[in-house]
């Protein structure tokens, strides 16, 4: 019986080998000439054949525009005149590309012009600009131009300039000092700062730069900000890869469930009648922001922190460490009294905004304007500043408000960009007026599409660019009743269809629920041929802090999505329940169980779209991500094995109290023990389902990832090898998070695919192209 029951088996495997053998012979090769064409689909080559765009649009004091627009031929420059509904050229481009030519021993084209962060003289006569880091000025009348020396002794990168542009705040040892632009003057502010316990230190753990994190006063005369006490943090440890000794790097990186993480201890410099540091009295504040894991927007401002428009009170924010009770007060920069206005609790987690801060003192009226998503959708709310007790809620419904983006106090109306109340996608977002009163709620951008807006700084005028993944970007410009005033440019993206580019396709599927609606894109080959049958790939980003799609506004390239469908897959991404932009409810759906990931939702939606697409080969699904998306990856493959197949996880911070304190604790919640081996995070702990590995995987980390450490990938390797399990590694040296769109790990990633999918030999070491 033995005997017999080892052949049936035998039989058994050669017809399985003979059939796999069959359906590997079936498939179309892979060639070198499939690979370039991906290639040309990847964002190098798509984006400079859209044309007519407008970019890096800003406001002039006297309420003209100023905005570059990407034509045919390179560059220009414009400015348009809402008043006269022209627009014009800025500056003439071919004598300032002979003056810069002049002044650097280089040709400059006048049209190619690698320029940046230009702006004019309040005057109108001098203008400014920056090339490769370095500032210049040039006389518009004459076209001289010169280097605009600071004769700053940091970079200017390194320094925080106040709004009149008269003073420069950086750190040195610990400490912050103040530069006096025009003359070089240097001040030192604070005098005690030191290791471990300096001012304004701009380290997350996840992220560190050299510019200090501050706020100034609008009078430039005060500035607040912080001691940070990383005293008892415990440390991050890298080392690089080079012949001989390799550098440590060390810096310091609390993660979840340490005992001790970052403090601040808020402070405030008064720079007249001499600077004198008044620091706040009140109890250390954990670091932590209504919005996102750091206290430092990307320019190094002090979130959660907003002055008095006379400089002379300070409102901020205190935030628990799990994020789940919020405080706002005041300070007295004088004395520095400390009072609290009001407070709000969660079980979850608490934000004031999508990616922006809406909560805003308004001490000329006597209210505060709060945000809440207390009624599980995203409001704004008015408040009493004296007694802190709600008047009334002034938006409401099954919809949410997204970013104040302008407060007309006058006339008592509140601008702000909205999403989930239109028709259509619910990530699309809109712009909306309303009275303080909740009256007079108006839709000011009323086009099905996603609408990104610029508002002036007057409060006369909003720049509208809207698009959709499926139509390139209008840019018009309009007053505040929503009437257009003129059109700024139309995208021209007819060469990039002369490619043989096709957009994504939207779809909405249901949830794991049945009931969700769950909107994504799917991308097809252009050669698609319904007769054939494709693998699937899902490309995952879970979030909780933002989704897999992203944007809904017109790409050219999404990345490498389009390029590697071309290999012959059917790529989809959707946004699934745990992500952000629809109800809190939605938002919060696996709090404290980050293992979930989404994944249900994933399944569902490409069963859901197989079902009417027979040409999507359900058994030959495979999966990738980055970062949180590596996460991910590795948990799909792991806690689904009979459904993803092959996965390619890059980044990945598998087991988040490996991970940095403040991102963890905000969507997994405080660590508790409940024993010597158990916790309330193994529910995300992908190294505890390493036995699960059926499939192919491959992991990559970067050695030198300062965000997600290379050990989260290092937990998943040991856990494998003692599994017994056959995986694939690729660890690159020195590189650090960012390596999504690195030439070889991409073309690695095509090539895993190819080859474990579609069962096909990619062309050997294919020499990728995307720059």
């Amino acid at each position: 019986m033995m005997i017999l029951h080892f052949k049936k088996e035998l039989f058994v495997s050669i017809i399985l080998l003979f059939i796999t053998s069959i359906c590997a012979a079936q498939q179309n090769p892979v060639t070198k000439q499939d690979y370039r064409r991906a290639e040309h689909f990847l964002p190098a080559y798509t984006d400079t054949l859209v044309q007519n765009v407008i970019s890096d649009a800003s406001w002039l004091d006297n309420g003209r525009l100023l905005y570059r627009d990407h034509v045919a031929k390179g560059t220009k420059f414009l400015i348009a005149n809402p008043k006269t509904q022209q627009k014009n050229a800025a500056f003439n481009q071919e004598k300032l590309a002979s003056s810069l030519s002049r002044l650097m021993g280089r040709s400059f084209d006048p049209r190619h012009q690698p320029i940046g962060n230009v702006h004019f003289s309040n005057d109108g006569k001098t203008l400014e600009f920056s090339i490769y880091g370095t500032s210049y000025r040039c006389n518009i009348d004459n076209y001289n131009c010169e280097i605009n020396e600071h004769h700053s002794p940091v970079p200017a990168k390194e320094e925080f300039l106040s709004p009149d542009g008269t003073k420069a705040v950086f750190i040195k040892n610990y400490n912050l000092w103040m530069r006096n632009v025009n003359t070089g003057e240097l001040t030192q502010l604070t005098h005690d700062g030191k290791k471990n316990y300096g001012y304004g230190t701009n380290n997350a753990g996840w992220i560190k730069r050299e510019k200090p994190v501050l706020r100034w006063s609008p009078d430039s005369k005060r500035i607040a900000t912080f001691r940070q006490d990383a005293r008892g943090v415990r440390k991050m440890y890298l080392t690089s890869t080079k012949i001989g000794h390799p550098k440590l790097e060390k810096w310091n990186y609390p993660m979840a469930g340490d005992s001790t993480i970052f403090r601040i201890e808020r402070v405030v410099i008064n720079l007249e009648p001499k600077p004198h540091l008044v620091p706040l009295k009140m109890d250390p504040d954990p670091q932590r922001s209504t919005i996102t894991d750091h206290i430092a927007g990307d320019d190094g401002t002090f979130l959660d922190t907003e002055w008095s428009p006379d400089s002379d009170k300070l409102a901020f924010v205190s935030v628990s460490r799990n994020y789940q009770h919020v405080t706002l007060k005041i300070a007295d920069p004088e004395t520095g009294e400390v009072h609290k206005v009001l407070h709000e609790d969660t079980d979850t987690f608490f934000e004031s905004g999508n990616d922006k801060i809406n909560w805003h003192v308004l001490p000329g009226s006597n209210e505060v304007l709060w945000f809440s998503e207390r009624s599980n959708w995203g409001h704004l709310y008015l408040y009493n500043l004296e007694t802190g007790k709600l008047k009334h809620q002034i938006t409401k419904g099954n919809w949410n408000v997204l970013q104040v983006r302008y407060i007309d106090k006058k006339h008592r109306t509140i601008y702000f960009t909205g999403s989930c109340r239109e028709p259509g996608d619910p990530y699309f977002h809109y712009l909306y007026r309303v009275d303080f009163s909740g009256k007079n709620l108006k839709l000011l951008s009323p086009e099905q599409a996603n609408h990104e807006i610029t508002i002036s700084d007057n409060g006369n005028y909003f720049v509208d660019t809207y698009s959709t993944p499926t139509k390139p970007p209008v840019s018009v410009l309009k007053n505040m009743n929503g009437e257009k005033l003129m059109t700024l440019d139309k995208a021209d993206i007819s060469n990039l269809k002369a490619t043989g580019w096709q957009p994504p396709i939207p779809f909405s599927t249901k949830a794991r629920d049945g009931k969700t609606d769950l909107y994504g894109l799917m991308f097809k080959p252009t050669d698609f041929d319904s007769s054939k049958s494709y693998p699937v790939l899902n490309y995952v980003y879970p979030g909780p802090q933002t989704g897999s799609v992203r944007s809904r506004s017109f790409r050219a390239a999404r990345v490498d999505k389009q390029a590697i469908a071309e290999l012959g897959f059917i790529v989809v991404e959707v946004d699934a329940m745990g992500t952000p932009g629809r109800s809190k409810s939605f938002h919060a759906y696996y709090y404290g169980d980050m293992g979930d990931n989404g994944i249900p939702d994933q399944i569902a939606t490409i069963r859901e779209l197989a079902r009417t697409r027979p040409w999507m080969n359900l058994n030959r699904v495979g999966i990738w991500g980055h970062s949180g998306g590596g996460f991910e990856s590795t948990r799909a493959i792991l806690a689904y094995p009979d459904f993803y197949k092959v996965a390619v996880s890059e980044a990945g911070n598998h087991d988040n109290r490996n991970y940095e304190d403040a991102w963890a604790e905000k969507w997994q919640g405080l660590l508790k023990r409940y024993g010597p081996d158990s916790t309330n995070y193994d529910n995300q702990a992908n190294e505890l389902l390493a036995g699960n590995l059926k499939g192919k995987l491959l992991l990559a980390h970067g050695t030198m990832d300062t965000n997600v450490p290379p050990t989260n990938t290092m937990l998943m390797v040991r856990a494998l090898e003692k599994a017994n399990k056959d995986f694939d590694l690729i660890m690159l040296p020195n590189h650090s998070h960012g390596f999504y769109m690195n030439p070889y790990m991409m073309r690695r990633r095509w090539d895993y695919f190819v080859r474990n999918l579609k069962h096909v030999k990619p062309p050997k070491e294919f020499d990728l192209k995307v720059q």
